[in-house]
């Protein structure tokens, strides 16, 4: 099935952090603290689809509170950090929310993104994710992650739902 078609019943937007909304480099301080890099313009889109209504979640392994702050302050509510089972988190936003797995969109990159990817609507991943989850997606991004790859499908599918800004 053409994903342009999945995108018409998009509701809500789950994503990864490390590989997703970062470029999965981790810069190290002499002190051990571990900082991550963010792009600007998946920022601004992930603020837009809120405003627009949609639900956005983010389900991380990782624990940096920076990048809880980051969020927050876009908006995002429902972050969820230093998570194993991505599944059950998965599964209990979507009971929260009424959302059925079928209008979730999840962008994953790595291993850990599999099993949560295989259950919704449109699992998609950035163009530089490992071969078992680009096999698995149903688009992959031009873009890499952390480089405007969470951009790419925010925009396409508000464009396909007609609620782009322009």
């Amino acid at each position: 099935m053409n994903y342009k078609i999945l995108m018409n019943n998009i509701k809500c937007f789950v994503f990864d952090v490390d590989g997703v909304l970062t470029n999965s480099m981790l810069h190290v301080t002499t002190s051990g603290e571990l900082l991550r890099q963010m792009n600007i313009k998946d920022g601004y889109v992930l603020k837009e689809a809120l405003n627009q209504g949609f639900n956005i979640c983010v389900i991380s392994g990782g624990k940096n509170e920076g990048v809880r702050e980051r969020l927050r302050n876009l908006g995002v509510t429902d972050i969820h950090l230093g998570i194993s089972d991505k599944v059950e988190v998965l599964k209990e936003f979507c009971d929260i929310y009424q959302i059925k797995m079928e209008e979730v969109l999840y962008m994953g990159d790595d291993i850990p993104d599999l099993y949560p990817m295989k259950l919704v609507g449109l699992p998609t991943c950035p163009q530089d994710a490992c071969a078992e989850v680009k096999a698995i997606s149903k688009y992959v991004s031009h873009q890499k992650g952390g480089e405007g790859a969470v951009r790419d499908v925010i925009e396409q599918v508000l464009k396909v739902q007609g609620k782009w800004v322009v």
